[in-house]
């Protein structure tokens, strides 16, 4: 089992370790919450009615808390308890509580989710570590009065009605980030007799839409889809939304496409107490097997409760299914990090609405050069393309040989010489074969955006 370290630092130098005293560490947070918090309770008396701790949370005390050398957890100390029974209890909250707890008055007119977050970040001082890219600019969101992390979920939001496209914020040793969920699928496999001690999994179609609607303000139809194979069951059930009328037909299509994805498909959720994995927190998704329920998934977590207590680490999770990515139900098996998810849906699962397939041509091979066929001024380098092996020169270790089974015989004649046969000796023969494939200087190319054009992977020659 992993060891935890819970650290006190009452300013910015110096920091005091009180594992010592610690009892147990509950780390958890939800879907939905600004930010990740942390219970700690420890022993608070050292016999003589003198407190050890020293916590006075006026201070801005801070926490750290580390697994295996790892940190989990940083953030400021709100909150604490003192009991008769010589127990303090405090809380501590990672910085995404400054976004709930700042209020201002905001006005942004075609911005995209990701400008209003970094302006958000900017406006009350919070570090960034990374913010995804999102390009879909929103005609006005005005908000007065709000908390920072109101109208960052509203953009959020906002993205995902016209694009499909969820995202989450999370904060990780003192910096924040916008992320965009399904490419934050880590396939940690969480299965029934390895790591999972007990589930209770729930199906509904209570919230199942088999038709769905965008509108305009004036009441136009935009783009509509149904699932005829689901009404054809289940009868006429629709759901319509109001859209910002300048999407493109395509991208009207496209989003209707995914919104009817989601809506269609029954409400699955999935508690589960299990072994604890510090990497599996609200916002990521795992890989459950549960061969009883012949579920074999990926779901999102929306909400995780990890407790420390000794040598023992587990976790509580609230799961929903995962339907934005396709699965691969293979094998597995728990306590191992493995991707799941097939060549196709890992391309579908990290393009942009407005990606497409391109052509290129090689232009130079040392560095990777691709000129775009449609873009003259877009030359893709080794740095951001992606080259699979067998387009490139490699070698296969190989072995050939003979048992003596079957009676193979051989021929041989020399100059003048009758015909002499042998039969053939037992032998292996072992070496590389080397394949030469590589990209040369005009080869056309098939090319895949990837992450919205930050990566473009190489298919194959036209």
């Amino acid at each position: 089992m992993g060891k935890y370290t819970v650290l006190v630092t009452p300013n910015s130098t110096s920091a005091t370790d009180i594992t010592s005293l610690v009892e147990q560490v509950t780390w958890k947070g939800r879907k939905g919450s600004s930010s990740r918090s942390v219970v700690v309770k420890l022993l608070d008396d050292d016999g003589h009615n003198h407190a050890q701790s020293g916590i006075d949370i006026v201070k801005g005390y801070q926490c750290l808390i580390t697994y295996n050398s790892t940190e989990i957890f940083r953030g400021i100390i709100m909150k604490s308890q003192r009991r008769d029974t010589k127990i303090m209890a405090f809380t501590a909250y990672d910085n995404g509580i400054y976004f709930a707890n700042n209020r201002d008055t905001f006005s942004y007119t075609n911005k995209t989710a990701s400008e209003i977050f970094a302006d958000v970040c900017t406006r009350f001082g919070f570090e960034v570590e990374a913010v995804a890219k999102t390009y879909y600019k929103i005609p006005e969101l005005i908000k007065k009065r709000a908390t920072a992390w109101d109208v960052i979920c509203d953009a959020m939001s906002l993205e995902y009605d016209a694009t499909g496209v969820r995202h989450y914020v999370t904060s990780s040793k003192g910096k924040v980030s916008m992320t965009t969920r399904r490419d934050n699928i880590l396939q940690w496999v969480l299965e029934v007799d390895r790591n999972i001690t007990s589930y209770n999994y729930e199906e509904s179609i209570e919230d199942v839409r088999t038709r769905i609607r965008l509108l305009s303000d004036e009441g136009t139809v935009l783009a509509e889809s149904r699932n005829a194979t689901l009404e054809s069951q289940i009868g006429v059930m629709q759901d319509v939304d109001v859209l910002d009328e300048t999407l493109t037909d395509a991208q009207l299509k496209e989003l209707c496409k995914t919104i009817l994805g989601e809506i269609s498909t029954p409400a699955r959720t999935l508690d589960l107490e299990a072994l604890g994995l510090p990497d599996v927190y609200s916002g990521v998704g795992v890989f459950v097997r549960i061969p009883h329920l012949g579920l074999s998934r990926t779901f999102y977590v929306d909400q995780d409760t990890h407790t420390f207590k000794g040598n023992k680490h587990t976790m509580s999770l609230k799961l929903t299914l995962a339907t934005d990515i396709e699965d691969y139900s293979g094998g597995g098996g728990g306590g191992t990090q493995q991707v799941y998810t097939s060549l196709k849906a890992m391309f579908q699962g990290t393009l942009a609405v407005d990606s497409e397939l391109l052509q290129g041509t090689v232009i130079s091979t040392s560095p990777l050069k691709i000129q775009a066929s449609n873009d003259s001024k877009l030359i893709i380098t080794g740095t951001s393309a992606i080259v699979p092996k067998y387009l490139t020169n490699y070698s296969v270790g190989c072995s050939i040989g003979y048992s003596g089974q079957g009676g193979v015989t051989i021929s041989t004649k020399g100059a003048g010489d009758p015909w002499h046969t042998h039969e053939v000796e037992p032998f292996t023969l072992s070496g590389t074969a080397n394949f030469y494939n590589a990209l040369k200087v005009g080869d056309k190319v098939h090319l895949l955006a990837l992450q919205s054009g930050k990566k473009y992977f190489v298919l194959d020659r036209v």
